[in-house]
């Protein structure tokens, strides 16, 4: 099930004292990622999953593998401002320090759909669950980036899809995200994941914020497109033999974004695989958008009461 160990070719962090979250931890990538920093012992590892019984069972089976480990489930729905409030509830009422906010968990080529506060669904899911999460976890975050040896960062997974993001930039309309097809939505919300880094960096320079993309890797996301799409099945069929999974290093570049040195990370950087530092679309390198898309984040939070 787990896979080789990550060893990168730069040093790894002394983990010992680092508080970890990773979303979307209970499969693929996420899971993988809570694995191989299991390993290194950290002070403490919240796995946040929506489902209970898939969050509780990664843990267990990460636990038998590394009996070591000190991990936690952590119930959060992204498409939830509700559940994503009372997911940092639970965690600020357990630790009081982050060094590390591992924001992997996604939706990916989905049918049309809506969150429960009606943003588009991959867009909801994507950018602003994890936008309000980072949010609340900000004065965690902040108050250990004090504490003395601490390099705290904020790793926000995103892709190459972002190049496919509708012309217009971002944010846009969930009238035009509509007609922009399943591939142009997610394309949308993984710009906003770039964008969303890139102006977290400027705003808060004491904390280390990077995008990274994992590359070609075969996880259960192509699951439902695969089965309902004829181009995606002999797409995958095609792909398959050059796709990493998880497990065969297709977590490294989260992996290597969570644990090198700082010395090592360009602050509001987007790096693919593997410690790549590597440009955008022009829309990925546009400040203004950032700007923009950050200042339209905040208003729509504060106007659900956040």
């Amino acid at each position: 099930m787990f896979g080789k160990s990550f060893s990168p070719d730069n040093d790894i962090e002394d983990l010992s004292q680092r508080v970890i979250l990773v979303t979307g931890g209970n499969a693929g990538l996420g899971r993988e990622a809570v694995y191989q920093l299991a390993k290194h012992n950290p002070s403490h590892i919240y796995l946040a999953a929506r489902t209970p019984t898939k969050g509780e069972a990664a843990v267990t089976e990460i636990k038998d593998a590394v009996p070591s480990a000190r991990i936690s489930f952590l119930p959060l729905d992204l498409a939830s401002f509700e559940s994503i409030s009372s997911a940092v509830e639970i965690f600020t009422s357990k630790s009081k320090r982050l060094d590390i906010l591992m924001n992997n968990a996604g939706i990916m080529a989905t049918p049309s759909g809506t969150t429960e506060e009606g943003y588009e669904i991959q867009f909801g899911t994507n950018h602003m669950g994890h936008a309000l999460l980072t949010k609340l976890l900000l004065p965690t975050l902040l108050s250990t980036a004090k504490e003395p040896g601490s390099h705290v960062r904020i790793v926000n997974l995103t892709s190459e899809g972002h190049r496919l993001a509708p012309s217009g930039g971002c944010p846009l309309e969930k009238s035009t995200l509509d007609s922009a097809g399943p591939w142009g939505r997610y394309g949308h919300s993984k710009l906003a994941n770039i964008l969303f880094t890139k102006e977290l960096a400027s705003r808060y320079p004491d904390i280390t914020s990077v995008a990274v993309h994992p590359g070609l890797i075969k996880t259960d996301l192509y699951t439902p497109n695969a089965s309902s799409s004829i181009i995606m099945k002999y797409g995958m069929m095609a792909l398959g033999p050059f796709m990493k999974t998880a497990s065969s290093g297709g977590a490294f570049n989260q992996l290597w974004a969570a644990t090198a040195p700082n010395t090592g990370l360009t602050n509001g950087g987007y790096y693919t695989p593997v410690a790549t530092l590597s440009k955008p679309s022009g829309y990925g390198q546009d400040g203004k958008m950032a700007r923009e898309l950050w200042d339209w984040t905040e208003k729509e939070l504060a106007s659900k009461g956040y």
